[in-house]
């Protein structure tokens, strides 16, 4: 496996333990899903912004096409964050998973092939077949498409545009990292991204109930959010967009391992056959290192 997929791979796992954190942390608090998109990126923030500086990385931009980039992938995750919340609260967080996971690597492989003239072998679509597969055999089990409550059309399609907002970030992160460095991007446009979602500071609540909910919040911030996105702007940098949105499909693989054994959540045969094309998604991407003939970014 080379290193820029190992580290897409990690920040996926990282991504994984999401899920675990926001059921760990409504069992201590209410709060309301906009702010836990805000907080996640604030929290990050400063994380992103010092280890630029200490690396050498930080500076503003030099030209309008810098700025445009930070600008477009601040606006793309801000985007990701409302529309993957809110979806949540329409439709279920399985659900969402589904629809918001399943469709990105399919929008980031057109978006790919028209902007970035990526070109996919048939090894590559086998993989992407696997892993859209085995993530809807895994996620979407039978309860949870069992009850359809007011709202589900509403909070799909929110879903479609979480993983919509989640490809052409991508799409845009690649193009940029050719020029720029990996953490300058991860710091300018997170930053951008918590100036654009601190209205939701407006639904903070009191002090006393927003206080438990502030360790799960600091780990959201900075481990699947600020750790998980410099590994994976690093990583993206080596590795061409269509294998990294592959890889990514490693996020609800982990989040349903950690549902077995945090929770005790049944897996069942159909979820572990999801689990075991996923794997051999992820196997197809790392049995030998892509080569030039058969991706060209």
């Amino acid at each position: 496996m080379n290193l820029g997929l190992l580290f897409i791979c990690l920040a996926a796992i990282s991504w994984g333990t999401t899920g675990a954190t926001l059921v760990l942390l409504s069992q201590v608090t209410q709060i309301s899903p906009l702010l836990v998109g805000f907080w996640r990126l604030a929290i990050a923030v400063p994380f992103l912004l010092i280890l630029a500086h200490q690396t050498g990385k930080l500076r503003w931009w030099r030209s309008t096409s810098e700025l445009l980039t930070y600008g477009s992938l601040g606006v793309t995750m801000a985007l990701y964050q409302i529309c993957y919340f809110c979806a949540v609260s329409f439709a279920g967080v399985a659900i969402t998973a589904l629809v918001a996971i399943c469709s990105s690597p399919l929008f980031i492989a057109i978006l790919a092939a028209r902007q970035l003239g990526e070109h996919l072998t048939l090894r590559i679509y086998i993989a992407l077949a696997f892993g859209l597969v085995g993530t809807g055999l895994l996620v979407a089990n039978p309860q949870s498409l069992a009850t359809h409550e007011a709202g589900f059309g509403i909070g799909v399609l929110l879903a479609l545009g979480a993983g919509l907002s989640y490809a052409i970030g991508s799409i845009v992160a690649k193009a940029g990292l050719s020029e720029l460095e990996p953490l300058q991007v991860a710091a300018l446009s997170f930053t951008t991204a918590a100036i654009l979602l601190s209205p939701a500071l407006l639904l903070m609540p009191s002090i006393a109930m927003f206080a438990p909910s502030f360790p799960f919040l600091l780990y959201l911030g900075l481990v699947p959010t600020g750790i998980a996105y410099a590994l994976y702007m690093i990583g993206l940098r080596r590795t061409p967009a269509t294998i990294a949105g592959i890889a990514v499909l490693l996020e609800p693989l982990t989040a349903t391992l950690l549902g077995v054994l945090m929770f005790h959540e049944p897996l069942g045969l159909i979820g572990g056959l999801g689990a075991l094309l996923l794997l051999g998604a992820i196997g197809l991407l790392t049995m030998r290192r892509v080569a030039p003939t058969e991706i060209d970014s």
